[in-house]
């Protein structure tokens, strides 16, 4: 694939692991659209602050769960 990117474009690439992670109130996935409206919600965010966010909700999704998966999730900044 090719992106045209302008200045301050962010481009986030993540394995599956994050969006297949059981927790939550009802033990339920995170699922993929969950993570997208997540990573929309702090892409105005300094970088650092949305590592830190977006790590606080994924340890409170999975609670007390096994993290049944590999997570990665980069983003970047043009």
């Amino acid at each position: 694939h090719e992106l045209e990117l302008e200045t301050n474009d962010q481009i986030y690439i993540f394995t599956d692991g994050f969006a297949d992670q059981f927790g939550g109130v009802n033990g339920k996935k995170f699922k993929k659209k969950h993570l997208q409206q997540l990573l929309i919600s702090v892409s105005n965010e300094p970088i650092e602050n949305q590592k830190n966010i977006i790590n606080e909700v994924f340890d409170n999704w999975k609670a007390n769960l096994d993290q049944i998966d590999d997570v990665c999730l980069i983003g970047l900044r043009v």
